[in-house]
């Protein structure tokens, strides 16, 4: 982020934001984009400012989920990965039958909003208690005050085993927490689309 106290902060880290094309998907599709992505870009996997956000599918119960001409990939990667990461563009991936292609990507940069959400952060159990202690302990090292507001509760069979993961809120952060929050995310299995925030102006959507 930006020393200068005259100039706007800026985080180290970007979303890069590709398009995709393609018909539909696995409704869970976190671990075989996760796979597919670190296939094509080996270092992903040793880069701890890394994380891939969770895609927003076409609601639904079935299986798949159609694919939207609206759906974005978003990648979370410090500046420095950015001409490395834009190589992805226009590459078909194979996810279980389904093919998807990405587009041309551009950056978005990270704002710093006083009020940050993730839709998924990983648990060690399903112990909701237990889950809000931890995230309290890491945000004290941190040195972050927030508030703190715990959302539903979620299980994921994924290849690695069963993982619970609880929806985050946190409001009242001041611009360089939240700025620092997104760029290290909270918790394990970022690029499973876990502790990855994102700015929101409501806590309706802790519930989700």
């Amino acid at each position: 982020m930006s020393a200068h106290l005259d100039e706007p902060l800026q985080a180290h880290s970007v979303d890069l934001v590709f398009p995709l094309g393609g018909h539909r998907l696995p409704r869970d599709s976190a671990p075989l984009l996760s796979a597919a992505l670190q296939r094509e870009l080996p270092w992903l996997e040793h880069e701890p400012m890394a994380g891939i956000h969770p895609l927003k599918l076409v609601p639904g119960t079935g299986a798949d989920a159609l694919l939207s001409h609206r759906t974005r990939l978003l990648i979370r990667l410090p500046r420095s990965r950015l001409d490395e990461a834009v190589t992805l563009a226009g590459r078909p991936m194979e996810l279980n039958g389904s093919t998807v292609t990405l587009g041309e990507p551009h950056p978005r940069e990270l704002l710093p909003h006083r009020t940050l959400y993730a839709h998924a952060v990983a648990a060690e159990d399903d112990d909701e208690s237990a889950f809000m202690q931890i995230t309290q302990t890491v945000l004290d090292e941190l040195q972050i005050r927030t508030q703190v507001i715990c959302g539903k509760r979620h299980q994921h069979h994924w290849p690695a085993g069963t993982v619970t993961t609880f929806s985050l809120m946190l409001h009242g952060l001041t611009p360089p927490d939240s700025l620092r929050l997104q760029e290290l995310g909270l918790g394990r299995h970022r690029l499973l689309g876990c502790g990855i925030f994102v700015p929101h102006k409501s806590a309706a959507a802790v519930g989700d």
